[in-house]
């Protein structure tokens, strides 16, 4: 896979159909840890998450697919902090890399319509090509999401099953007997994304190393969206689990790592090695 360039127009879901053929499924984690800007001998503040981020965003954004930076790790910071987010945004796009803000903004009502203007609409300087959000105030509270996604060609990545070891209490749960919470999020999905070709808007966070046998049922991943599954790489998950969890579903899976390819720098050939590489692995997903 090269840096071709990739359309910025149509929905989200073409989009990102596009962008993973030509570029790979792989995803990279914009996460400027503590330990990581000490790590590159950077300090802990502003001008250290500023070198840190940009460098990240210089070296591999006109290389992959995705880029995927955790807003809470320049939140941190104060209002400079999320001034460097912007610019991370604004800079990755302009490489050709889709950004997918991960924020996991979940409420009602009006707030959820201000968490919606914020980061899809693209007046906002804060708008990103799709966002992550939780459903756990109950689907429906995602309305303002889903209706601001399909006014801005945006998309969403609902937390539906992921790996951290909290996750099954709610996740696992059962609404009916062959049903869990976490499954129920996906037929919502498969609800909103219909026969949209050449794949919908609306996707799903589902973990890379997680057991999709929930009970004696095997998860069916077929919602017709992209997926992003984090964990692959240095957290565990490798290109067989993502075959063994989704099934015909793989191909549209792009598979998220910050630490695999931030720990490579502050040496951009290493980072962008460290992208080639999780691509090769990941080639033939589809």
């Amino acid at each position: 896979m090269t840096g071709a360039e990739t359309p910025d127009t149509g929905s989200f879901g073409a989009r990102f159909r596009a962008a993973v053929d030509a570029r790979g499924p792989f995803c990279v984690g914009i996460d400027p840890h503590a330990a990581l800007l000490h790590d590159w001998g950077l300090s802990d503040d502003v001008a250290g998450l500023e070198r840190f981020a940009l460098s990240v965003v210089d070296a591999v954004a006109p290389l992959c697919s995705v880029v995927k930076p955790q807003s809470a790790f320049y939140e941190r910071f104060g209002s400079r902090g999320v001034a460097v987010l912007e610019h991370v945004i604004e800079a990755s796009r302009a490489a050709g890399a889709l950004v997918l803000l991960d924020v996991k903004r979940g409420d009602i009502g009006s707030t959820s319509q201000a968490y919606a203007d914020a980061y899809l609409d693209p007046a906002s300087p804060l708008a990103a090509d799709a966002i992550t959000v939780s459903p756990y105030l109950g689907f429906g509270s995602l309305s303002p999401f889903v209706d601001a996604a399909r006014r801005h060609d945006a998309g969403l990545f609902v937390l539906a099953l992921t790996s951290n070891k909290e996750g099954p209490e709610v996740q696992h749960a059962s609404v009916e007997p062959d049903r869990s919470v976490g499954e129920r999020m996906l037929e919502h999905l498969r609800g909103l994304n219909g026969d949209a070709a050449p794949l919908g808007s609306f996707g799903a966070v589902v973990g890379a190393t997680i057991d999709n046998v929930i009970g004696e049922r095997r998860v069916s991943f077929a919602f017709n969206g992209p997926i992003l599954a984090p964990g692959f790489g240095a957290q565990g998950g490798t290109a067989a689990d993502i075959r063994r969890i989704f099934g015909a579903a793989a191909g549209n899976v792009t598979a998220s790592s910050s630490r695999e390819v931030l720990r490579a720098g502050p040496d951009a050939t290493a980072m962008r090695d460290a992208v080639r590489r999780a691509n090769d692995a990941l080639v033939g997903l589809g």
